[in-house]
């Protein structure tokens, strides 16, 4: 099937609007909030049949994290003809991209729902954008909107955006100097100022705002006066080879051997690491020390841009900016950090839980056919984790107005994510709401980042 007819069917199916309502087979119900709440370690008792929940809500009520799951289809369900969602990953099947992952969750919550409500849900196809190449193979971005009722009032809507991509052929021929295979860095709150300013065109180095020391690798304190007062500056770009070393094996995920890696001393003074590239791996046009580089800015995906270094005549003289970041005392308010151990058990827990039966979820032998390396973490859970997250800073008795999240890395088990967070707006109306910006790390990179809404409660809610 050519990409003109898959866009053709997009097209036709965007034309027909929203489905018809389809109606929850069950109930909002307890025992699926218990099974929801066991899979993802969730404490809070405003979600459990308590007096707590009855003093602090009247009663309990269901995560807002669970909108989706109370109309999702059973194991065996028929998808009805005119769900556009299933209709247009079919399209996608004909056409060879077989594998599924969700990547966008923005879910906005009218109210809280509460155990004896049966919601409705209307979906609209919104796009359908592809074909990209992405880290797990070249595939098609599908988004939908869905809007869920209780009656006739609206209580929650959710954008939800999936890759349908095509798995690369286990033990086949790889293309090994594909950069989406490239192997992500550690994000973390040290570090992150340095990968945003890669995305925006900057190489940024990390300067102490107390004593004015700049170092490399970033660090969470300066290590000549010990302030935890942090800038950073843009550097110009040049330097000079201090060292470098030529790979030939093993192989190197995304890069072509051999390769040229050199640690690279910068106009600023401080040294860097990265790929030498228009230098031979030998002879006369090889790499050699003092070698004059500068730095070029290669854009993996929306997520990830690498510095790399190139051999060759430098760029005009660029002014050194210097920005100031956040300290650790300027009054930011952060939440404390948090590392959750992914194990099988909550892969498979939470999947269920969800009511989210794809194979790549449960099944590590078919999860790995379809081009990943184990099971991993669906995005309700990842959705779930989070607002228990914020839910554990903010207190019981806070309410989840929305949640933007996008997702990244995969998070398999044996991985750890861990958790940052910190207030990014606070806004002021008829009620005060807090967003919270998070960011959860596994190994290979960003798994996840998030941003949540959050009215804060009476303080009666505080968590233990």
């Amino acid at each position: 099937m050519s990409d003109d007819v898959v866009l053709a069917r997009a097209a036709e199916l965007r034309a027909r609007g929203a489905k018809a309502p389809r109606l929850a087979r069950d109930p909002v119900n307890q025992p699926q909030v218990h099974a929801w709440l066991d899979a993802i370690g969730e404490e809070n008792p405003t979600f459990r049949d308590t007096d707590e929940a009855r003093a602090l809500r009247g009663g309990p009520v269901a995560p807002p994290a669970m909108a989706q799951v109370w109309t999702m289809y059973g194991l065996t369900a028929e998808r009805p003809a005119d769900d556009p969602l299933h209709t247009m990953m079919g399209v996608l099947d004909e056409a060879g991209f077989t594998s599924v992952l969700g990547t966008n969750c923005d879910q906005t919550y009218d109210r809280p729902l509460r155990p004896g409500e049966r919601v409705s849900v209307t979906t609209a196809l919104e796009s359908v954008v592809g074909p990209k190449r992405t880290g797990v193979g070249e595939g098609w971005f599908v988004t939908t909107r869905s809007v869920w009722r209780v009656g006739e009032e609206q209580v929650a809507t959710m954008i939800f955006r999936v890759l349908k991509f095509r798995p690369r052929a286990a033990g086949g021929e790889q293309d090994v100097s594909d950069p989406s295979r490239t192997v992500r860095p550690m994000v973390n709150r040290d570090t992150a100022f340095f990968w945003e300013g890669t995305r925006r065109g900057e190489l940024r180095i990390q300067r102490c705002n107390a004593c004015g020391e700049l170092r490399h690798p970033p660090g969470p304190m300066c290590p000549s006066c010990g302030a935890a007062d942090r800038g950073h500056v843009v550097a110009s770009g040049r330097g000079r080879v201090h060292s470098f070393v030529v790979h030939h094996a093993p192989a190197v995920p995304g890069k072509r051997l051999p390769l040229v890696v050199g640690v690279v001393e910068t106009e600023e003074g401080v040294r860097m690491v990265g790929e030498l590239r228009g230098v031979a791996s030998q002879g006369p046009d090889g790499p050699a020390i003092d070698q004059a580089v500068v730095v070029d800015l290669e854009r993996i995906d929306d997520e990830l841009t690498l510095p790399v270094w190139r051999v060759g005549p430098p760029p005009p003289e660029t002014p050194v900016v210097t920005r100031e970041l956040p300290g650790e005392d300027d009054g930011t308010v952060r939440l404390p950090p948090w590392e959750l151990p992914v194990t099988t058990r909550l892969v498979v827990a939470s999947a269920l839980a969800t009511r989210d039966y794809q194979d790549v979820h449960h099944d590590p032998e078919l999860a790995r056919r379809r081009g990943s390396k184990d099971i991993f973490l669906n995005i309700l859970t990842t959705t779930g984790l989070v607002q228990r997250y914020v839910g554990s800073w903010a207190g019981w008795d806070a309410e989840v107005r929305a949640c933007e999240l996008r997702l990244g890395a995969p998070a398999h088990p044996g991985d750890t994510v861990a958790f940052s967070g910190r207030v990014v707006e606070v806004r002021d109306g008829g009620e005060q709401q807090h967003v919270v910006e998070v960011v959860g790390t596994v190994g290979t990179g960003t798994h996840v980042t998030a941003r949540v809404t959050v009215v804060l409660g009476t303080g009666r809610g505080a968590r233990s």
